[in-house]
């Protein structure tokens, strides 16, 4: 931890030496909700969200809130390593351009829905999944935009690995916008002491509207999980396409990033929202990905309670998208990537926004 703030109801127990005002902002805001339990965390890649920053941990009594897991239910992270040791450049070009045949990414999707076999089983869907579901399964094995990617990594261990970054598609994005209009009139109703402003509107657990959003964060949660390992079955396709079969694969690893669940901490049940952040109890095998250009880990939890047994998800953003697209140049951008002989997809000025000099280096 690297300093607390005690200017507020709750502390606010940070992992970072600066922060951005408006991240800032709002995680004085969570630290002045009536229902926080003990206090804020706040990762090292804290950056500014919709009502709660990316990279902020928070643990409520009684309430869950929709904006504090995010549009992008289920986001997280996969990573498996290959039996190769090392390969050329024409053969991981090779490989690459076998994945963009198999996996639509930004935002196109498979023309046809995809056998029900790789979606999340449920015998009763929940009402706004069972709404887009027929979308969803021409989505799933489909990467998305934004900062979500397929990468293949030389590991420290002297092996190749393939890593994978994304979500539930549309589908958590349409369970979280209902929710939260949903929970937003509904405090509105309740003469909730929570101000609009805050952007946090909640959900008493008892309610009706609570279990209902649990059910469908939860399968969304399931819907990502899902999504990356059919990608990740995908890629294996593409290794032993252009490989000739010559290659193995290991156990995959699976973290996510943003959802709320049940945990126990400080001697109580409450439910930990994590937003952009991984959880990390003992022993526990995470993935805090690097910004294009830095390294990304496979890490081992330490369980550490303050943080309530949670980590970074990723290398966070100094500067916004657009602000990136109009200030970084973009021969800079490409030369920090072809000094380190990193193959990469960087073009034009539109890829600027997740180019390494828009995020903050975790790690050298």
């Amino acid at each position: 931890m690297k300093q607390v703030i005690s200017t507020e109801n709750r502390p606010i127990k940070m992992w970072l030496d600066e922060i951005e005002e408006n991240a800032l902002i709002q995680a004085k805001n969570m630290a002045n909700l009536p229902f926080v339990h003990k206090h804020v965390a706040l990762m090292p890649d804290a950056h500014m969200g919709y009502g709660m920053p990316i990279g902020g941990v928070l643990a409520t009594k009684g309430v869950i809130i929709p904006n504090a897991v995010g549009v992008d239910i289920g986001c997280g992270m996969c990573a498996m390593r290959t039996s190769i040791g090392d390969a050329d450049s024409d053969t991981l070009k090779s490989i690459m351009s076998q994945i963009r045949k198999l996996i639509p990414v930004g935002f196109n999707w498979h023309k046809e829905a995809q056998d029900e076999k790789y979606m999340p089983n449920m015998d009763v869907l929940p009402a706004i999944v069972e709404r887009h579901i027929i979308k969803a399964q021409k989505q799933i094995g489909s990467l998305g935009g934004g900062n979500h990617f397929i990468e293949i990594q030389h590991g420290s261990d002297g092996y190749i690995w393939v890593m994978i970054h994304s979500g539930s598609r549309n589908l958590g994005n349409q369970v979280a916008q209902f929710y939260n209009k949903k929970a937003k009139a509904l405090n509105e109703r309740w003469h909730a002491s929570v101000p609009a402003s805050y952007d946090l509107a909640f959900l008493p657990i008892e309610t009706d509207e609570a279990h209902a959003y649990m059910k469908e964060m939860n399968y969304c949660v399931d819907f990502a999980f899902a999504n990356r390992r059919l990608m990740m079955e995908r890629v294996q396709h593409a290794f032993q396409s252009v490989m000739k079969g010559e290659v193995e694969f290991d156990e995959l690893i699976n973290i996510a990033h943003n959802y709320a669940a049940w945990e126990n901490h400080f001697g109580e049940n409450v439910l930990v929202h994590r937003k952009g952040a991984t959880r990390a109890r003992l022993g526990e095998l995470g993935i805090i990905p690097g910004s294009q250009g830095t390294k990304s880990y496979i890490v081992e939890g330490l369980g550490n309670p303050e943080s309530f047994e949670s980590c970074s998800h990723g290398a966070g953003r100094v500067m916004g998208r657009k602000q990136a697209q109009r200030e970084l140049d973009l021969n800079t951008e490409i030369k920090r990537l072809d000094d380190k002989g990193i193959i990469h997809g960087i073009r034009h000025n539109k890829d600027l926004d997740e180019a390494a000099g828009a995020t903050r280096i975790l790690i050298p």
